[in-house]
């Protein structure tokens, strides 16, 4: 903005101010008449950085940040995981009674609820315990109303690297997605439940020793589309979609939300990526394929650097947009972009950022928290008498569910 811009807003501020009124969003730099119009979505908090507090306590962090809603995790308490924990929901004991208390919480907060368990379901010694527990959420999301509540159930497909290091080992992990899914998904349409699978790639989901680090199936743009397409009826999968794994693969998300099917496209995760293409690591090792790992005294030797662990191959720093600095996705156009296209589903922050959940500091946390709804806010929200804020007079209670489901098994649907 130069001297001139400035001085006319200020002069329009001024203005406007002196006869009580409100600038109107086009006459703001930046909001001009090309900028989208918001379409007043919700912000809600992923509940996994919120490990060992209870329903009630996430409710809480949700009011007290200004979010309008959550995704619960709900991961298997049995679990080998170290990574995911958070377990906001009695998966074993939640019938009709239990969810009857969480949407009446939920229209008592004015809050919203989904839920997600992020597993591998088509590979490793646990798929066929992680395919049971996905039915106990589509169970779940069905006892809070599914679609007509629009409660989705969160989830990875996953990899089989038995089978992806055969030859055509990546078409044979499709054909096993299907067989795998397909009556998952038909178990979700019956129920009026709609799955969505996220984007991310899962790079450490092997040892840092593989050669490779591509471990969910959904991990790029071909890969989904090709999920859909050799389903017999892909009706209730959709996706959430989350920037910060492209931005890592050199990938504009604006331009993958442009090539999409739009239509298929039910929650964005929000978090961000600082990449580091000028690294010792990136410099040695490139930023094509993760980097490899040798023996600590043979690196030393030749002056080479190697991963510290499973998580650090692709040289990159997850971040929070707007919290600490910035990343390296263009939040405006990203925004803009969804705004164009007419998105109105919720945004989900998932807070994995280094300087915020990961510093194990509660008090970060929740500023992390903060910050991007701030960040985000000025796209999506409308200018009002207080700022940028959602506008709640149109949100309609979440209806009461009436009716308990039996618990179901792979084995039930085969």
């Amino acid at each position: 903005m130069n001297r001139r811009d400035f001085f006319k807003f200020g002069a329009a501020a001024a203005a406007a101010a002196a006869v009580g009124r409100t600038v109107r969003a086009a006459e703001m730099p930046g909001f001009g008449p090309g900028a989208p119009a918001p379409q007043n979505n919700q912000i809600w908090l992923m509940t996994s950085a919120f490990p060992g507090e209870s329903f009630e306590d996430v409710l809480k962090r949700a009011k007290s940040v200004g979010a309008q809603g959550l995704e619960l995790c709900v991961f298997r308490r049995d679990s080998d995981r170290k990574d995911h924990t958070a377990t906001h929901l009695d998966y074993e004991t939640f019938d009709l009674a239990a969810a009857q208390k969480v949407v009446r919480r939920c229209n008592e907060e004015g809050l919203r609820v989904s839920v997600g368990a992020y597993d591998n379901l088509i590979g490793g010694d646990s798929q066929e315990t992680n395919q049971n527990h996905i039915l106990k959420l589509i169970r779940i999301a069905a006892l809070l109303g599914g679609n007509d509540n629009d409660v989705v159930c969160g989830s990875f497909v996953g990899y089989d690297h038995v089978l992806g290091r055969q030859d055509r080992g990546f078409e044979k992990n499709l054909e096993k997605f299907k067989k795998v899914f397909q009556p998952i998904l038909n178990y979700a349409k019956d129920l009026g439940v709609t799955v969505c699978v996220e984007n991310c790639p899962m790079e450490g989901w092997q040892p840092a020793t593989a050669p490779d680090c591509y471990n969910n199936l959904p991990g790029c743009l071909a890969a989904r589309k090709l999920m859909y397409a050799i389903l017999d009826d892909d009706s209730a999968l959709q996706e959430t979609y989350d920037p910060s794994h492209d931005i890592w693969q050199h990938i504009d998300p604006s331009d993958v939300i442009e090539a999409m099917d739009f239509r298929k496209l039910r929650r964005i995760h929000i978090k961000g990526t600082r990449n580091y293409p000028t690294s010792a690591d990136s410099i040695h090792w490139g930023r094509l394929f993760p980097e490899q790992v040798v023996d600590a005294k043979l690196a030393k030797k030749a002056g080479v650097p190697i991963a510290a662990n499973e998580w650090a191959r692709l040289n990159y720093e997850p971040r929070l947009p707007g919290f600490g600095g910035s990343d390296s996705c263009d939040w405006t156009k990203f925004l803009q972009t969804l705004m164009q296209k007419g998105y109105k589903n919720p945004f989900v922050i998932e807070n994995e950022g280094c300087n915020s959940s990961h510093t194990g500091n509660m008090g970060a946390t929740l500023q992390g928290f903060r910050a991007t709804i701030l960040n985000t806010a000025p796209v999506v929200w409308k200018l009002g008498k207080d700022g940028f804020a959602y506008d709640a007079s149109g949100l309609k209670p979440m209806k009461a569910p009436k009716k308990d489901l039996p618990v179901v098994t792979m084995k039930d649907l085969a």
